[in-house]
């Protein structure tokens, strides 16, 4: 053979081992995921600081657009200081289906709030023997996301989409359940307390799961009789007395977007000197903010991230040391993140986490956590030091994951990124559903490789593949 031959016969099969190192290279994480269903989806991230103990990640469960077969499971994770996997935690054995608010108690058990098709279910959850201790159903509260145990055995609920079809008025309520005696004992209607119209938030006469008028998404006790409640629908933060049933304290009003809108899981703070200050993720503004009352007005003394670093956002909780744990819901991550932005410690997980919790702080961090006026840190700040994973990926970056990484910043990142998470998230009937969005966006690039491929195999080679057809066929 010539070296004319050999250098012709060498440069294809050059090209065709750089490409499928390409498409391989591309593939073989979301090839690995769909082959082994449990994929790598839960991964730590930037883990500059490690926890100082077990984070309690409850991952709500995700359905696409309303397709049974794109429903992913509910779970509790439990997380070591530098992101090693403790355990997992399913609600099948109590068919639930959702996860929504998790609390550490004081016995070290967690108290979980979760639903199923017909109710709600919250119980006591020993993480060290996987065993349920106790757990109360509630038949009639069909969508419930936070529930809190208070003054020893009583419940204190948020009771949403709460319509009552006989006297046809909206119901939506916050209660308290005496497990002792199996009875309310205590309860507070939004209808009866408030001047809101049937107009303002969500819908207030509709069959379950469209009668969503307030949408409670919180409530927490901060003191002796005064419950911080969070009506998602009504873009504010109220606190309500028990005893007098009035709103004592109210951050944000219905349809004021500048304030708040649609936020979830507000925090109640005190600085050093009294100051109230309310910390609360501002999920459709894609920020966490922190209000403080300075006479007789809310100023904001701190604004966290944007679209360009968060989506919906659902949880926000100061730690001691300053830091604030941080649910960025939809980008499937949690982190704890300095005043200033920077990201010390961050965990992925497959799915639309709800809910993050540091087990050996108890409940919320249990509010001792320094306001922002109290660290000298008030203003806004950018989010930065993550490590940029798609979960379900696998430790390494993909190709995909690399582009997006190389283009961040540019004029181009914003429709790319866009792209990447309509087409991932918004469209599973166009891809697997064990693919991630940036996935997606590498396996449409590698199929192109791969049709260039054929077709220039075939153009190459169609003299050598003419001449066969015409040989058989004499």
């Amino acid at each position: 053979m010539s070296n004319e031959s050999k250098t012709r016969l060498s440069r294809p099969w050059l090209v065709r081992v750089v490409v499928l190192l390409v498409i391989v290279s591309l593939l073989a994480p979301s090839a690995v995921s769909a082959l082994t269903h449990e994929p790598t989806n839960l991964q730590k991230g930037t883990i500059e600081e490690p926890a100082g103990g077990t984070t309690v990640i409850s991952v709500q469960g995700y359905k696409f657009q309303g397709k049974a077969n794109g429903k992913k499971p509910a779970r509790l994770v439990g997380v070591g200081p530098r992101g090693d996997v403790q355990w997992v935690h399913q609600g099948s054995e109590l068919d639930v289906t959702w996860f929504y608010d998790v609390d550490p108690l004081d016995n070290g058990n967690l108290l979980v709030t979760g639903t199923r098709k017909g109710g709600t279910t919250i119980y006591s959850y020993n993480p060290e023997t996987d065993e349920i201790v106790w757990r109360e159903r509630f038949d009639d509260a069909h969508d419930t996301h936070d529930a809190d145990l208070i003054n020893g055995d009583q419940l204190l609920v948020a009771n949403m989409r709460n319509y009552n079809t006989t006297s046809e008025v909206n119901e939506d309520r916050i209660f308290i359940y005496n497990r002792t005696t199996e009875e309310i004992v205590w309860e507070w209607q939004f209808e009866k307390h408030t001047n809101w119209t049937k107009d303002q938030g969500g819908t207030y006469a509709a069959k379950p799961p469209k009668n969503d008028w307030t949408h409670v998404n919180d409530v927490d006790k901060i003191a002796d009789g005064e419950y911080l409640i969070s009506p998602r629908n009504m873009d504010q933060v109220m606190v309500v007395n028990r005893s007098t049933k009035e709103i004592e304290m109210r951050v944000g009003s219905d349809d004021d977007y500048d304030v708040m809108h649609e936020q979830h899981n507000p925090q109640y703070l005190e600085s050093e000197n009294g100051t109230p200050t309310v910390l609360v993720a501002d999920s459709e503004n894609d920020r966490i903010v922190e209000y403080a009352k300075r006479g007789d007005t809310w100023k904001r003394t701190w604004t966290l991230g944007s679209s360009q670093s968060f989506n919906w956002p659902r949880d926000a909780d100061r730690l001691p040391n300053g830091n604030t744990m941080v649910v960025d819901s939809m980008n499937d991550r949690v982190m704890e993140i300095t005043p200033e932005g920077e990201i010390v410690w961050e965990f992925y997980s497959p799915w639309a986490p709800y809910d993050v919790e540091r087990m050996h702080l108890g409940d919320e961090a249990n509010g001792t956590g320094p306001t922002i006026a109290d660290q000298n840190a008030e203003g806004e700040y950018g989010v930065t030091g993550s490590a940029g994973i798609t979960p379900g990926t696998g430790d390494r970056l993909t190709f995909s994951q690399w582009l997006s990484a190389a283009f961040a910043g540019t004029a181009i990142s914003e429709p790319v990124d866009s792209f990447a998470k309509r087409w991932g998230h918004v469209a599973p009937w166009i891809r697997p559903v064990w693919m991630g969005p940036w996935d997606f966006v590498g396996a449409v690039f590698a199929g192109l490789l791969l049709v260039g491929w054929i077709v220039g195999e075939l153009l190459y080679n169609r003299k050598r593949i003419s001449n066969g057809v015409r040989r058989r066929l004499a």
